[in-house]
């Protein structure tokens, strides 16, 4: 590509879940754009040049193979590509804070900080800085100032673009996705920079999908919406435990509610409970800031979201223990599942993670099953590598087990043989749905003892 074909030159700092499927996409559908995702983690960069990407999400080897040696390319070298960089998209780790000041709670932002500082450091022009990451409110004042508080006479305007993807259906959502948000100062030159990236999306986005607003409702957005997106499903899943109690049915109280328009059929499927890497963390982030501010009831409102979650992943278990004798102290359970959704190998957050833990703290010999993420898996239970082992056939995995619960709703899960599978195992055959994906009324039949979420259990006992 040589410099006449180029319109301008994109560099996404962080080559992970986000940045890594966004640069491409916009690669793709801009072919006019030099895009370069860089990382310091060599390893990740070189999966990103074959095949076989450090990540799984469908239909994203599709779109980097179209873009990759055309106009989209990977590297180690940070440096060299800041300088030549007119767009800089800042995508970098931003955990939950685990020492010090807001620990468990803020957003630990050590390496947003220090990509800020290697910017200022290297940059010899003026640029557009992107915040992609999901950053408190008013992180963009701070980026404002290490920026801009030099002595090159170099003036970086500092935009916020959250991601609203979800994993499993990201190229989906970057391809067709509810809205893109681009929020800038409202200055002459904030302004100017936020029409370049309105330019940027609208290659391929209908312009009344991209809404425009301040920075700081720009990165309160994003914060806020996984708060309501978690909040649907704790507020399922505390409802889930009466059913269970009252012997309703939560799929048939989700479906009535669902229809009512004000409120929506999405994100009211009752699980063992919701992971990933957004959720907690950004929900953990809001309460932080509301205590920030002395809102102290608006804080204890969104943590009870986390309680209630981490209350349906307790509840699992529980019934697992009790309803298996009150022991699993030996016992073989194949865990089906271990990413925290179906079609993505993340586990960050992962259910399965507390499952699997607490049950071989019970003494439990776990077997983990998963079509994409045994390797995160392995990870995730290292120091419970003595009482763990993993496969992808969940064929082997169940055989000799006493029971298989379903922890990721994975489609190839539906279709297996149960009759195979309940004839390999020990009797009496447990099987503890997570995802509600199964036909228990054929399980049951078979000889399983099918325990559900939010439904009355069918037992042979």
């Amino acid at each position: 590509m040589t410099d006449k074909k180029i319109k301008k030159r994109i560099l996404c700092i962080g080559a992970g879940y986000v940045g890594g499927p966004t640069m491409a996409m916009i690669a793709a559908r801009c072919p006019k754009y030099e895009v370069t995702v860089v990382d310091i983690n060599a390893k990740r960069i070189a999966a990103w040049k074959t095949d076989n990407l450090p990540i799984y999400e469908p239909g994203l080897l599709e779109v980097v193979k179209e873009a990759r040696g055309r106009n989209l390319f990977f590297s180690t070298e940070i440096d060299k590509n800041i300088k030549k960089a007119d767009i800089i998209f800042v995508s970098v780790n931003t955990p939950t804070k685990t020492f010090g000041e807001g620990a468990g709670k803020a957003a630990d932002l050590q390496y947003w900080e220090k990509t800020a500082r290697d910017i200022v450091r290297v940059a010899e022009n003026n640029k557009i800085v992107v915040e992609k990451s999901t950053l408190p409110v008013r992180t963009a004042r701070a980026m404002d100032r290490i920026l801009n508080d030099n002595d090159k006479g170099i003036h970086f305007e500092v935009l916020s673009n959250p991601e609203f993807l979800a994993e499993g259906t990201a190229i989906k959502d970057l391809e067709n996705p509810d809205r893109v948000l681009i929020g800038s100062h409202e200055t002459e030159s904030g302004l100017k920079a936020r029409q370049e990236l309105v330019n940027l999306f609208a290659n391929w986005i209908p312009r009344e999908k991209i809404v425009t607003s301040n920075v700081w409702s720009a990165e309160l957005s994003k914060l806020v919406a996984n708060a309501f997106l978690a909040q649907r499903i704790s507020s399922i899943n505390s409802i889930s435990a009466l059913c269970e109690k009252a012997e309703a049915n939560i799929s048939e109280v989700a479906h009535a509610i669902g229809m009512d328009k004000r409120i929506g059929s999405e994100f009211l499927n009752a699980s063992v409970g919701f992971g990933g890497s957004c959720f907690k963390k950004d929900i953990l982030n809001l309460v932080y800031i509301a205590e920030n501010y002395g809102l102290h009831e608006v804080a204890q409102y969104w943590e009870s979201v986390i309680k209630i979650n981490e209350y349906q992943e307790h509840r699992f278990v529980r019934q697992m223990i009790k309803v298996m004798f009150n022991t699993v102290a030996g016992k073989k359970i194949a865990l089906f599942g271990f990413a925290f959704k179906k079609d993505t190998g993340d586990t960050r957050e992962s259910p399965a993670i507390y499952v699997a833990k607490k049950l071989i703290e019970e003494k439990a010999e776990i077997v983990v099953t998963d079509p994409k993420a045994l390797a995160n898996a392995k990870n995730d239970l290292k120091e419970q590598k003595d009482s763990v082992t993993f496969g992808e056939d969940p064929y082997e995995a169940a055989k000799g087990a006493h029971a298989i619960a379903v922890v990721t709703e994975w489609d190839l899960y539906k279709d297996l043989d149960y009759q195979k599978i309940y004839d390999s195992m020990e009797k009496p055959a447990f099987l503890f749905d997570g995802r509600n994906l199964l036909d228990h009324d054929k399980l049951f039949k078979i000889g399983f003892s099918v325990f559900r979420i939010g439904r009355p259990s069918l037992r042979h006992f």
